[in-house]
């Protein structure tokens, strides 16, 4: 294998997604890692080293976006900027290490101090930037864990409103809600259950991923962290979390009760989703006959928001060469595939 290989790096503050092209810039190999930063630096260094063990190749350039510098192990994102790419540096020295920093493209180690606003939160637009570089005009969504970004490309720009975490926030083109992480309390105050309107309880009893697990929908290896209870990822086990929720044991109803549940949950979401799409489309931006392409382990919802906005479904995945790909999703590692795929550009 060429000595010209690369990787692409995304930093989650739950995840590590790694993607890794060859030297004609296929797809080898998406890994995808538990990495719950909150609770130390070590579970990153473990983290990298698993994927590292994993790649069959010299790699002569390491691409990195992040977003775990968000998380409260740090007192500020620009902090958690420098300690994350200084962890990065430590493990993949001596191989070049370029950080994304946006439309400043790629910055060297030792500039990450004096741009870490740039590098901080970035990966959304490194997946809009590679997108829009291959496809004429899309809403581009990526549902993941925890988050979902909505963003316009057409013409080989990325249309953002927001350029941080902040604005982006504000500009509906971040909505923290995703498929697997989400707190059920973050998406309904009640529920509809045997004719009454049952409050749910304001605890982390139960997740997104229960919801989907007991809908049938949630990919097998979507939920990488502990359970809410921290007991098994079954569909009874998902249904018990969910009684929970109105407190309730599993066996005060029967399945399809708490199918029904779920189902109404998920549309809750469905629904929350669809006023960000139609917020972001009523910018007038994309023709009529622009498509949803859709990212992350949560885009089986953007195929139902397609239908649901009559417009054409996409995935990520058609945008690339999967020839030789040996394992993994890579809709899954978006970020790590774009960021990879930019750098290849880059270099």
């Amino acid at each position: 294998m060429s000595h010209s290989d690369i990787m692409g790096w995304d930093l989650g503050g739950a995840h590590l997604k790694a993607a890794h092209l060859d030297d004609r810039g296929k797809v080898r190999q998406v890994i995808q890692l538990p990495c719950p930063l909150w609770l130390g630096l070590e579970h990153l260094r473990r983290a990298v080293d698993e994927v590292m063990a994993a790649v069959p190749a010299r790699i002569r350039y390491h691409a990195v976006t992040m977003t775990g510098e968000l998380v409260d192990l740090f007192d500020s994102r620009a902090q958690g900027v420098q300690q994350l790419a200084s962890v990065m540096e430590e493990k993949l020295a001596p191989a070049d290490i370029g950080f994304y920093a946006g439309y400043d493209g790629f910055l060297q180690p030792h500039a990450v101090a004096n741009t870490a606003d740039k590098i901080s939160s970035s990966n959304w637009l490194a997946s809009a930037s590679f997108v829009a570089q291959c496809i004429p005009q899309a809403l581009f969504l990526d549902i993941g864990s925890t988050t979902t970004d909505i963003v316009i490309c057409k013409d080989g720009d990325v249309l953002a409103r927001g350029a941080d975490d902040h604005q982006r926030l504000i500009s509906g083109e971040l909505i923290y809600t995703g498929v697997v992480r989400t707190a059920l309390m973050a998406e309904a105050e009640k529920v509809p259950f045997r004719g009454e309107w049952v409050s749910l309880m304001a605890e982390h009893f139960a997740s997104m991923a229960d919801v989907y697990r007991v809908t049938g929908e949630l990919p097998l290896h979507a939920d990488q962290l502990p359970s809410a209870d921290g007991g098994p990822k079954t569909l009874t086990a998902s249904a018990r979390r969910l009684a929970r929720m109105l407190g309730l044991d599993l066996d005060a109803a029967p399945m399809e009760d708490w199918t029904r549940v779920a189902a109404y949950l998920s549309e809750l979401q469905l629904q929350r989703l669809t006023r960000a799409c139609e917020l972001s489309l009523s910018h007038g931006l994309l023709d009529q006959d622009a498509l949803l392409l859709g990212a992350g382990v949560g885009r089986f919802l953007v195929a139902k928001l397609a239908n649901r906005l009559q417009r054409q479904y996409r995935d990520f995945t058609s945008l690339l060469d999967m020839g030789y790909l040996e394992i993994g999703d890579p809709a899954d590692c978006t970020p790590a595939v774009a960021v990879a795929n930019l750098a290849r550009i880059h270099l």
